[in-house]
């Protein structure tokens, strides 16, 4: 059930008879038309822009376009009310029996999840931090929205792939490999030379043990053409080991981890710059001197080139160096093919802001790949700012120069990372206070959502114990009539925006919604609690069964939504504060 998408067709059914009547021209397309919250809670429960958007195709005046709306809308049992309001807006107040629908339907299995995706395949590609070192706050943000972006998509009917793309193919490889070989040098009991351009982190120093145990002191005093390759490949199995560990920390799965050395002497570059080279984008050139900061894969020398600008880029993009050399692009073009050739019907990367400039370049060569049809979506995640006692902070050095990921999840749990890391729209810069992250106030949002959660769980134990069946298929039998008082019923007026909700955010690509969302719910339930305090005939547990099975009903229906948002978001929802 999504009460505002039923109340939507109302009105669209309203209009299509208005148009049948000759009330409106025949035709009309009713597709801009919406029923949503009032920006005034004051001015109804939701309002429809339908006069508004239908005035000038129609020819007429808006206001008199609501006023017939409003009276068609009158005969409809779950409106209480259609008022017009100013130039044409027309709100509705919707009856309490149709909020008590909200709470059973809630109480039903599945409520709020939608066919909205009609199963099209979705590829989220996030994190694809380098194989080099454990994952580090800059990444964390990126996991977590794009790992919460998947589970939205999949609730919202989408079939969707959680995917890790591995760049194992290029130089830092190589520099990873002989950071490990001075550690492996160091367990061997000799002093490790970490020469500038090396990784420092006290993070290899099990890896150069793994390698003594592998292969014993048989590596030392060798050319390192000797044992490079084979170096390259143990130490990226290690570090990858390592990323999946620190994923998993932060209740991080994928489906697919990709490895870029696969595109290498497999032809897949080749075939995917044969692609475009018969669609005429590929040409040998020299492009002009870049404006501002110099990229890496410019030279002023004749190269291989893509026309990128035809599919809406800046500037034409090299593929191939004048010395033959695959650019940095060349495997990025050949990875993306490959996801559009195993079938996705939408791609979505999930990337730091530092990779701002590669939006374009992307998005135009999906274009040119797919001819138009699989759209791709580039999110860029701004920097976390990490904070403690006012301070600017840093957690450890164990990693070299940056904080890692396992620091942050142990020093505030992995609920309270995750959380956090959506309570700001992905674009924005974020600020993670590690004192109020771990504040038990209405000031910490995670903390106060849970305790929604658990205030809940606390009700139906007691009530379980006095006899009620809190089931959620036995409430749902309850008789909500008793539910009258307006804190209950903004209760069920928050239950009801869910399935909207859901849909907005998945179709926007904004996980962050949720969490905005689910602050707001647990906002509704402590307000109606703490009322409770005061009046006892709005508290949950009541004398009479009948009256408690409602009340009951309400708080297990918000509690029910509470831990599929908590869910999509990978927040446990704790049935118990501690």
């Amino acid at each position: 059930m999504n009460l505002f998408a039923d109340i939507r067709l109302a009105v669209t059914d309203a209009l299509e008879a208005m148009m049948v009547a000759g009330a409106l021209p025949a035709g009309l397309d009713l597709a801009n038309v919406t029923v949503e919250p009032p920006r005034d809670a004051g001015h109804g429960d939701m309002a429809t822009n339908a006069a508004m958007v239908l005035a000038k195709p129609a020819g007429m005046k808006p206001r008199a376009i609501a006023e017939e709306l409003a009276g068609r809308l009158a005969d409809d049992p779950r409106i209480a009310s259609a008022e017009v309001a100013g130039p044409g807006f027309l709100n509705l107040r919707i009856a309490p029996e149709a909020w008590h629908g909200v709470i059973r339907a809630a109480l039903s299995e599945g409520y709020g999840r939608s066919q909205m995706g009609q199963g099209q395949r979705v590829n989220v590609e996030y994190v694809s931090a380098n194989p080099t070192g454990p994952i580090h706050v800059g990444h964390t943000r990126g996991a977590v929205y794009g790992d919460a972006l998947a589970s939205l998509l999949a609730f919202s009917g989408h079939e969707v792939t959680r995917e890790y793309y591995v760049n194992d193919g290029g130089a830092q490889i190589d520099v990873v490999a002989r950071s490990a070989f001075e550690r492996y040098r160091e367990a061997c009991g000799q002093a490790p030379e970490i020469a500038e351009g090396l990784y420092p982190g006290d993070y290899l120093i099990p890896v150069g043990e793994a390698i003594k145990a592998k292969y014993g002191e048989s590596l030392l005093g060798k050319p390192e053409a000797d044992w490079l390759a084979e170096l390259r490949d143990f130490v990226t199995d290690e570090m990858m080991a390592l990323i999946r560990g620190d994923l998993k920390a932060l209740g991080i799965e994928m489906d697919v981890y990709y490895s870029e050395k696969s595109l290498y002497g497999t032809g897949r570059i080749e075939a995917a710059l044969e692609e475009l080279d018969r669609k005429g984008l590929i040409y040998r050139g020299v492009l002009e001197p870049p404006k501002g900061k110099m990229p890496e894969d410019w030279e002023p020398r004749e190269q291989t080139l893509f026309r990128s600008t035809e599919h809406g880029d800046d500037v034409d993009r090299p593929v191939r160096k004048s010395d033959g050399a695959w650019t940095y692009f060349a495997p990025d073009i050949a990875y993306h093919y490959d996801k559009i050739d195993r079938g996705y019907e939408q791609l979505i990367d999930v990337f730091g802001a530092d990779h701002g400039g590669y939006v374009k370049r992307i998005k135009a060569v999906v274009a040119a790949l797919s001819d138009g049809r699989v759209p791709v979506d580039v999110k860029l995640c701004q920097l976390v700012r990490l904070y403690k006692n006012g301070e600017p902070f840093k957690m450890s050095k164990r990693a070299g120069n940056f904080i890692m990921l396992r620091d942050l999840v142990e020093g505030v749990g992995k609920d309270a990372v995750r959380f956090h890391m959506l309570t700001r729209k992905n674009d924005a810069p974020l600020d993670f206070d590690f004192d109020k992250v771990l504040e038990q106030s209405k000031e910490n949002p995670v903390f106060y959502v849970q305790y929604a959660h658990a205030r809940v769980h606390s009700v139906l134990r007691k009530a379980a114990e006095q006899g009620v069946d809190v089931a959620p298929a036995a409430l749902a039998e309850a008789d909500f009539a008793s539910l009258s008082d307006e804190a209950e019923l903004k209760l069920a007026r928050s239950i009801a925006e869910w399935p909207r909700l859901v849909e907005i955010a998945a179709r926007t690509h904004e996980p962050h919604r949720i969490a905005f969302y689910l602050y707001d719910l647990a906002s509704d339930f402590h307000a109606l609690w703490n009322k409770g305090n005061d009046d006892a005939s709005l508290r949950f547990l009541q004398d009479d069964m009948a009256t408690a099975a409602a009340k009951i009903g309400l708080a297990r229906a918000a509690a029910i939504v509470i831990a599929a948002g908590l869910g999509i978001l990978g927040v446990t929802p704790v049935e118990e504060m501690r």
